[in-house]
């Protein structure tokens, strides 16, 4: 008996037990996911903003090291001179071999300029919505870009990428945290929205957004300016009700990149 239990323990030593262990761990994995939003800065890092030089691989590199499954992007260019008239979304998107989906908002410099979706999962039912604004001449066109991703064979989740207005007052950004809410509610895929809310905790918009959905942090690192940051403005969160649970959430000290810092979440699927 001590013999037959010695080769089997030297089996499985040797390998042979590994596809067992190794389909349980994708399992586990196909669960859990890795979800990045991260403001660009049309990839012109701030440290270069009057030279106006566009560094695509910065951006690349940066989300690259934290492998993430889904990407939320804001303040992409399409095709606009100020970028050199790249397509960022399919530069990106073939870089980091991701699938992708970019939401336009507005025309900008020759090109179009919007938020974007980068996915290690298939996408399909891609959408863009266009979010309200009222009539100051400063506001602009704002949008919410969905898409289903399949996280695992026969298993889907939607994914939304978003960029509120910037300008203050909030009247826009309730807005569109009331239209976002609006456009979701009858959602009946587990929902994942990342982005710039352009709004800090306890902000009006953002009261808003939770009455829909739970941030993947309650006492959130700051975003934004790189150096010294002082400001709460980029988050992630689900739709409150859906299975999902946080395992953790980090704001990545990437100063070089954009003028925002990215952030991550990891968050489990339940069954």
């Amino acid at each position: 008996m001590k013999l037959y239990s010695f080769l089997i323990l030297s089996i499985c030593l040797l390998g042979a037990c590994s596809p067992r262990i190794s389909k349980q761990a994708e399992s586990k994995h196909s669960n859990v996911l890795r979800v990045m939003s991260y403001n660009l800065h049309h990839c012109n890092p701030p440290s270069k903003e009057k030279e106006g030089l566009i560094d695509v691989d910065a951006i690349a590199k940066a989300i690259a090291q934290q492998k993430p499954d889904l990407v939320a992007l804001q303040e992409v260019d399409v095709n606009t001179k100020r970028s050199g008239s790249i397509n960022q979304a399919v530069v990106l998107a073939t870089k980091l071999k991701m699938n992708f989906y970019f939401g336009k908002a507005i025309d900008h410099d020759g090109g179009d300029y919007g938020v974007a979706i980068l996915s290690r999962f298939p996408l399909s039912a891609q959408q863009t919505f266009m979010l309200p604004k009222n009539n100051d001449a400063k506001a602009e066109q704002r949008v919410l870009a969905i898409a289903t991703a399949e996280i695992a064979k026969g298993v889907f989740i939607r994914f939304a990428s978003t960029h509120l207005d910037a300008q203050r007052p909030e009247d826009n950004r309730i807005l569109q945290a009331k239209e976002i809410n609006r456009l979701t509610a009858q959602e009946t895929l587990p929902l994942i929205v990342a982005g710039d809310l352009n709004a800090d905790p306890g902000s009006e918009s953002i009261k808003i957004f939770d009455s829909n959905f739970t941030r993947t942090c309650s006492d959130c690192g700051f975003t934004i300016p790189v150096i010294n940051p002082r400001k709460t403005i980029d988050h992630i969160a689900f739709k409150t009700g859906n299975p999902f649970q946080v395992v953790s959430h980090e704001v990545i000290p990437e100063r070089y990149a954009s003028d925002h810092l990215p952030i991550v979440a990891v968050l489990e699927l339940k069954k």
